[in-house]
């Protein structure tokens, strides 16, 4: 997985500076022409190939009495001012448009499944989250976010240099694919780190079509090239933990499907060891060492898992079109917010059709 490292996370901002200083990109996927009967590649799809489809809720009388319960609750919720983030006597600050457009009835069902439909406790986790959004840097609070927590793509570049994230493709459901490179980590352990995960994790929100609210997490453990010389390390069980914690309680329900690859034998021990701090029902939607042309339709997966692509990851052309791409849908969203009325509890769908 590639933000994770063995190396502790504390002072690490000089390092995390260094990198930053010397950003040079390394081609990391296939040669640079065009294999026989393969499809050239060094940017991410913008939509999927199967076609998308309203969602349907199937809630039951009792569940949708709930969710008109926490509904309503947001409803004077942001009617007050709220702390800028999880500082002892933080200042206060009404809600932002971009929170109340994440405020949609999907996100309201996503924390009422994560809780298994209690009520308190799905409003708790929403509060909770929001402070953490604004503390982390995914929302800008103007006048009190900090520049340098923000998080911008300039904040996280650095360590996506050798595409150990990536956005690439849609799985057969139309969930985009967020594949996690585990050998191809080039940078230290630092708080950026996580940081790039999360803005990762925001893009492929972005990235996600109207009906579809989830992800496909793919995380190959193969070696890079031994001429990158890059890392192959474990993470440790403290940074898996602040991960898994953020993961679980920031992004509930959020994956759809984990698929994991090329796995070494000590991989298992540490899955064995992580194991203990996943939840439940987030370990039945995970698969080992299957191939991911099963999951994946073949002309939006890379050659190297059966498919037909040739991709590369090039840097200079890649990063500025993933954000492009993610910029365009998030434009779509903050265009039909507007034209929807500008409410909490709208849907996911609807905000995110092609006006």
């Amino acid at each position: 997985m590639g933000l994770f490292t063995k190396s502790s996370l504390t002072a690490n901002s000089v390092a995390a500076q260094d990198d930053s200083a010397s950003m040079t990109s390394v081609n990391t996927g296939g040669s640079a022409s065009s294999k026989k009967g393969l499809i050239r590649c060094t940017e991410p799809f913008k939509h999927p190939i199967n076609p998308t489809k309203a969602p349907t809720f199937d809630l039951s009388a009792e569940q949708e009495a709930k969710y008109i319960e926490v509904l309503e609750h947001f409803k004077e919720y942001i009617k007050k001012d709220i702390p800028v983030n999880d500082s002892l006597n933080a200042a206060k600050v009404p809600i932002t448009r971009a929170e109340m457009a994440w405020l949609t009835k999907e996100c309201f069902l996503r924390y009422l499944r994560a809780t298994k439909w209690n009520v308190a406790a799905a409003i708790k986790r929403i509060e909770e989250t929001i402070i953490w959004r604004r503390t982390f840097g995914v929302v800008n609070i103007e006048g009190h976010t900090d520049t340098l927590k923000l998080l911008t793509p300039d904040v996280v570049e650095a360590e996506n240099l050798t595409g150990k994230n990536l956005i690439l493709g849609f799985d057969m459901d139309n969930r985009p694919c967020m594949y996690l490179r585990n050998g191809y980590q080039n940078t230290a352990a630092s708080i950026r780190q996580v940081q790039h995960l999360v803005f990762m994790l925001e893009r492929v929100i972005d990235f996600m079509p109207a009906g579809q609210d989830t992800l496909a997490l793919l995380i190959d453990f193969k070696a890079a090239p031994a001429h990158l010389n890059l890392s192959a390390r474990f993470p440790s069980l403290s940074i898996s933990k602040q991960v898994l914690h953020i993961l679980q309680n920031h992004y509930p329900e959020r994956l759809g499907r984990g698929l994991f690859t090329n796995i070494p034998w000590i991989g298992y021990t540490f899955f064995k060891v992580v194991g203990p701090f996943i939840d439940p029902y987030t370990r039945l939607k995970t698969i080992y060492d299957q191939p991911f042309q099963n999951f994946v339709p073949k002309e939006q997966l890379d050659k190297e898992f059966n498919g037909m692509l040739d991709f590369e990851y090039v840097h200079e052309d890649y990063w500025p079109k993933m954000l492009s791409i993610a910029e365009e849908k998030a434009a779509v969203v903050n265009s039909n917010f507007d034209k929807l009325g500008g409410g909490i509890g709208l849907s996911e769908y609807d905000l995110k059709s092609p006006v």
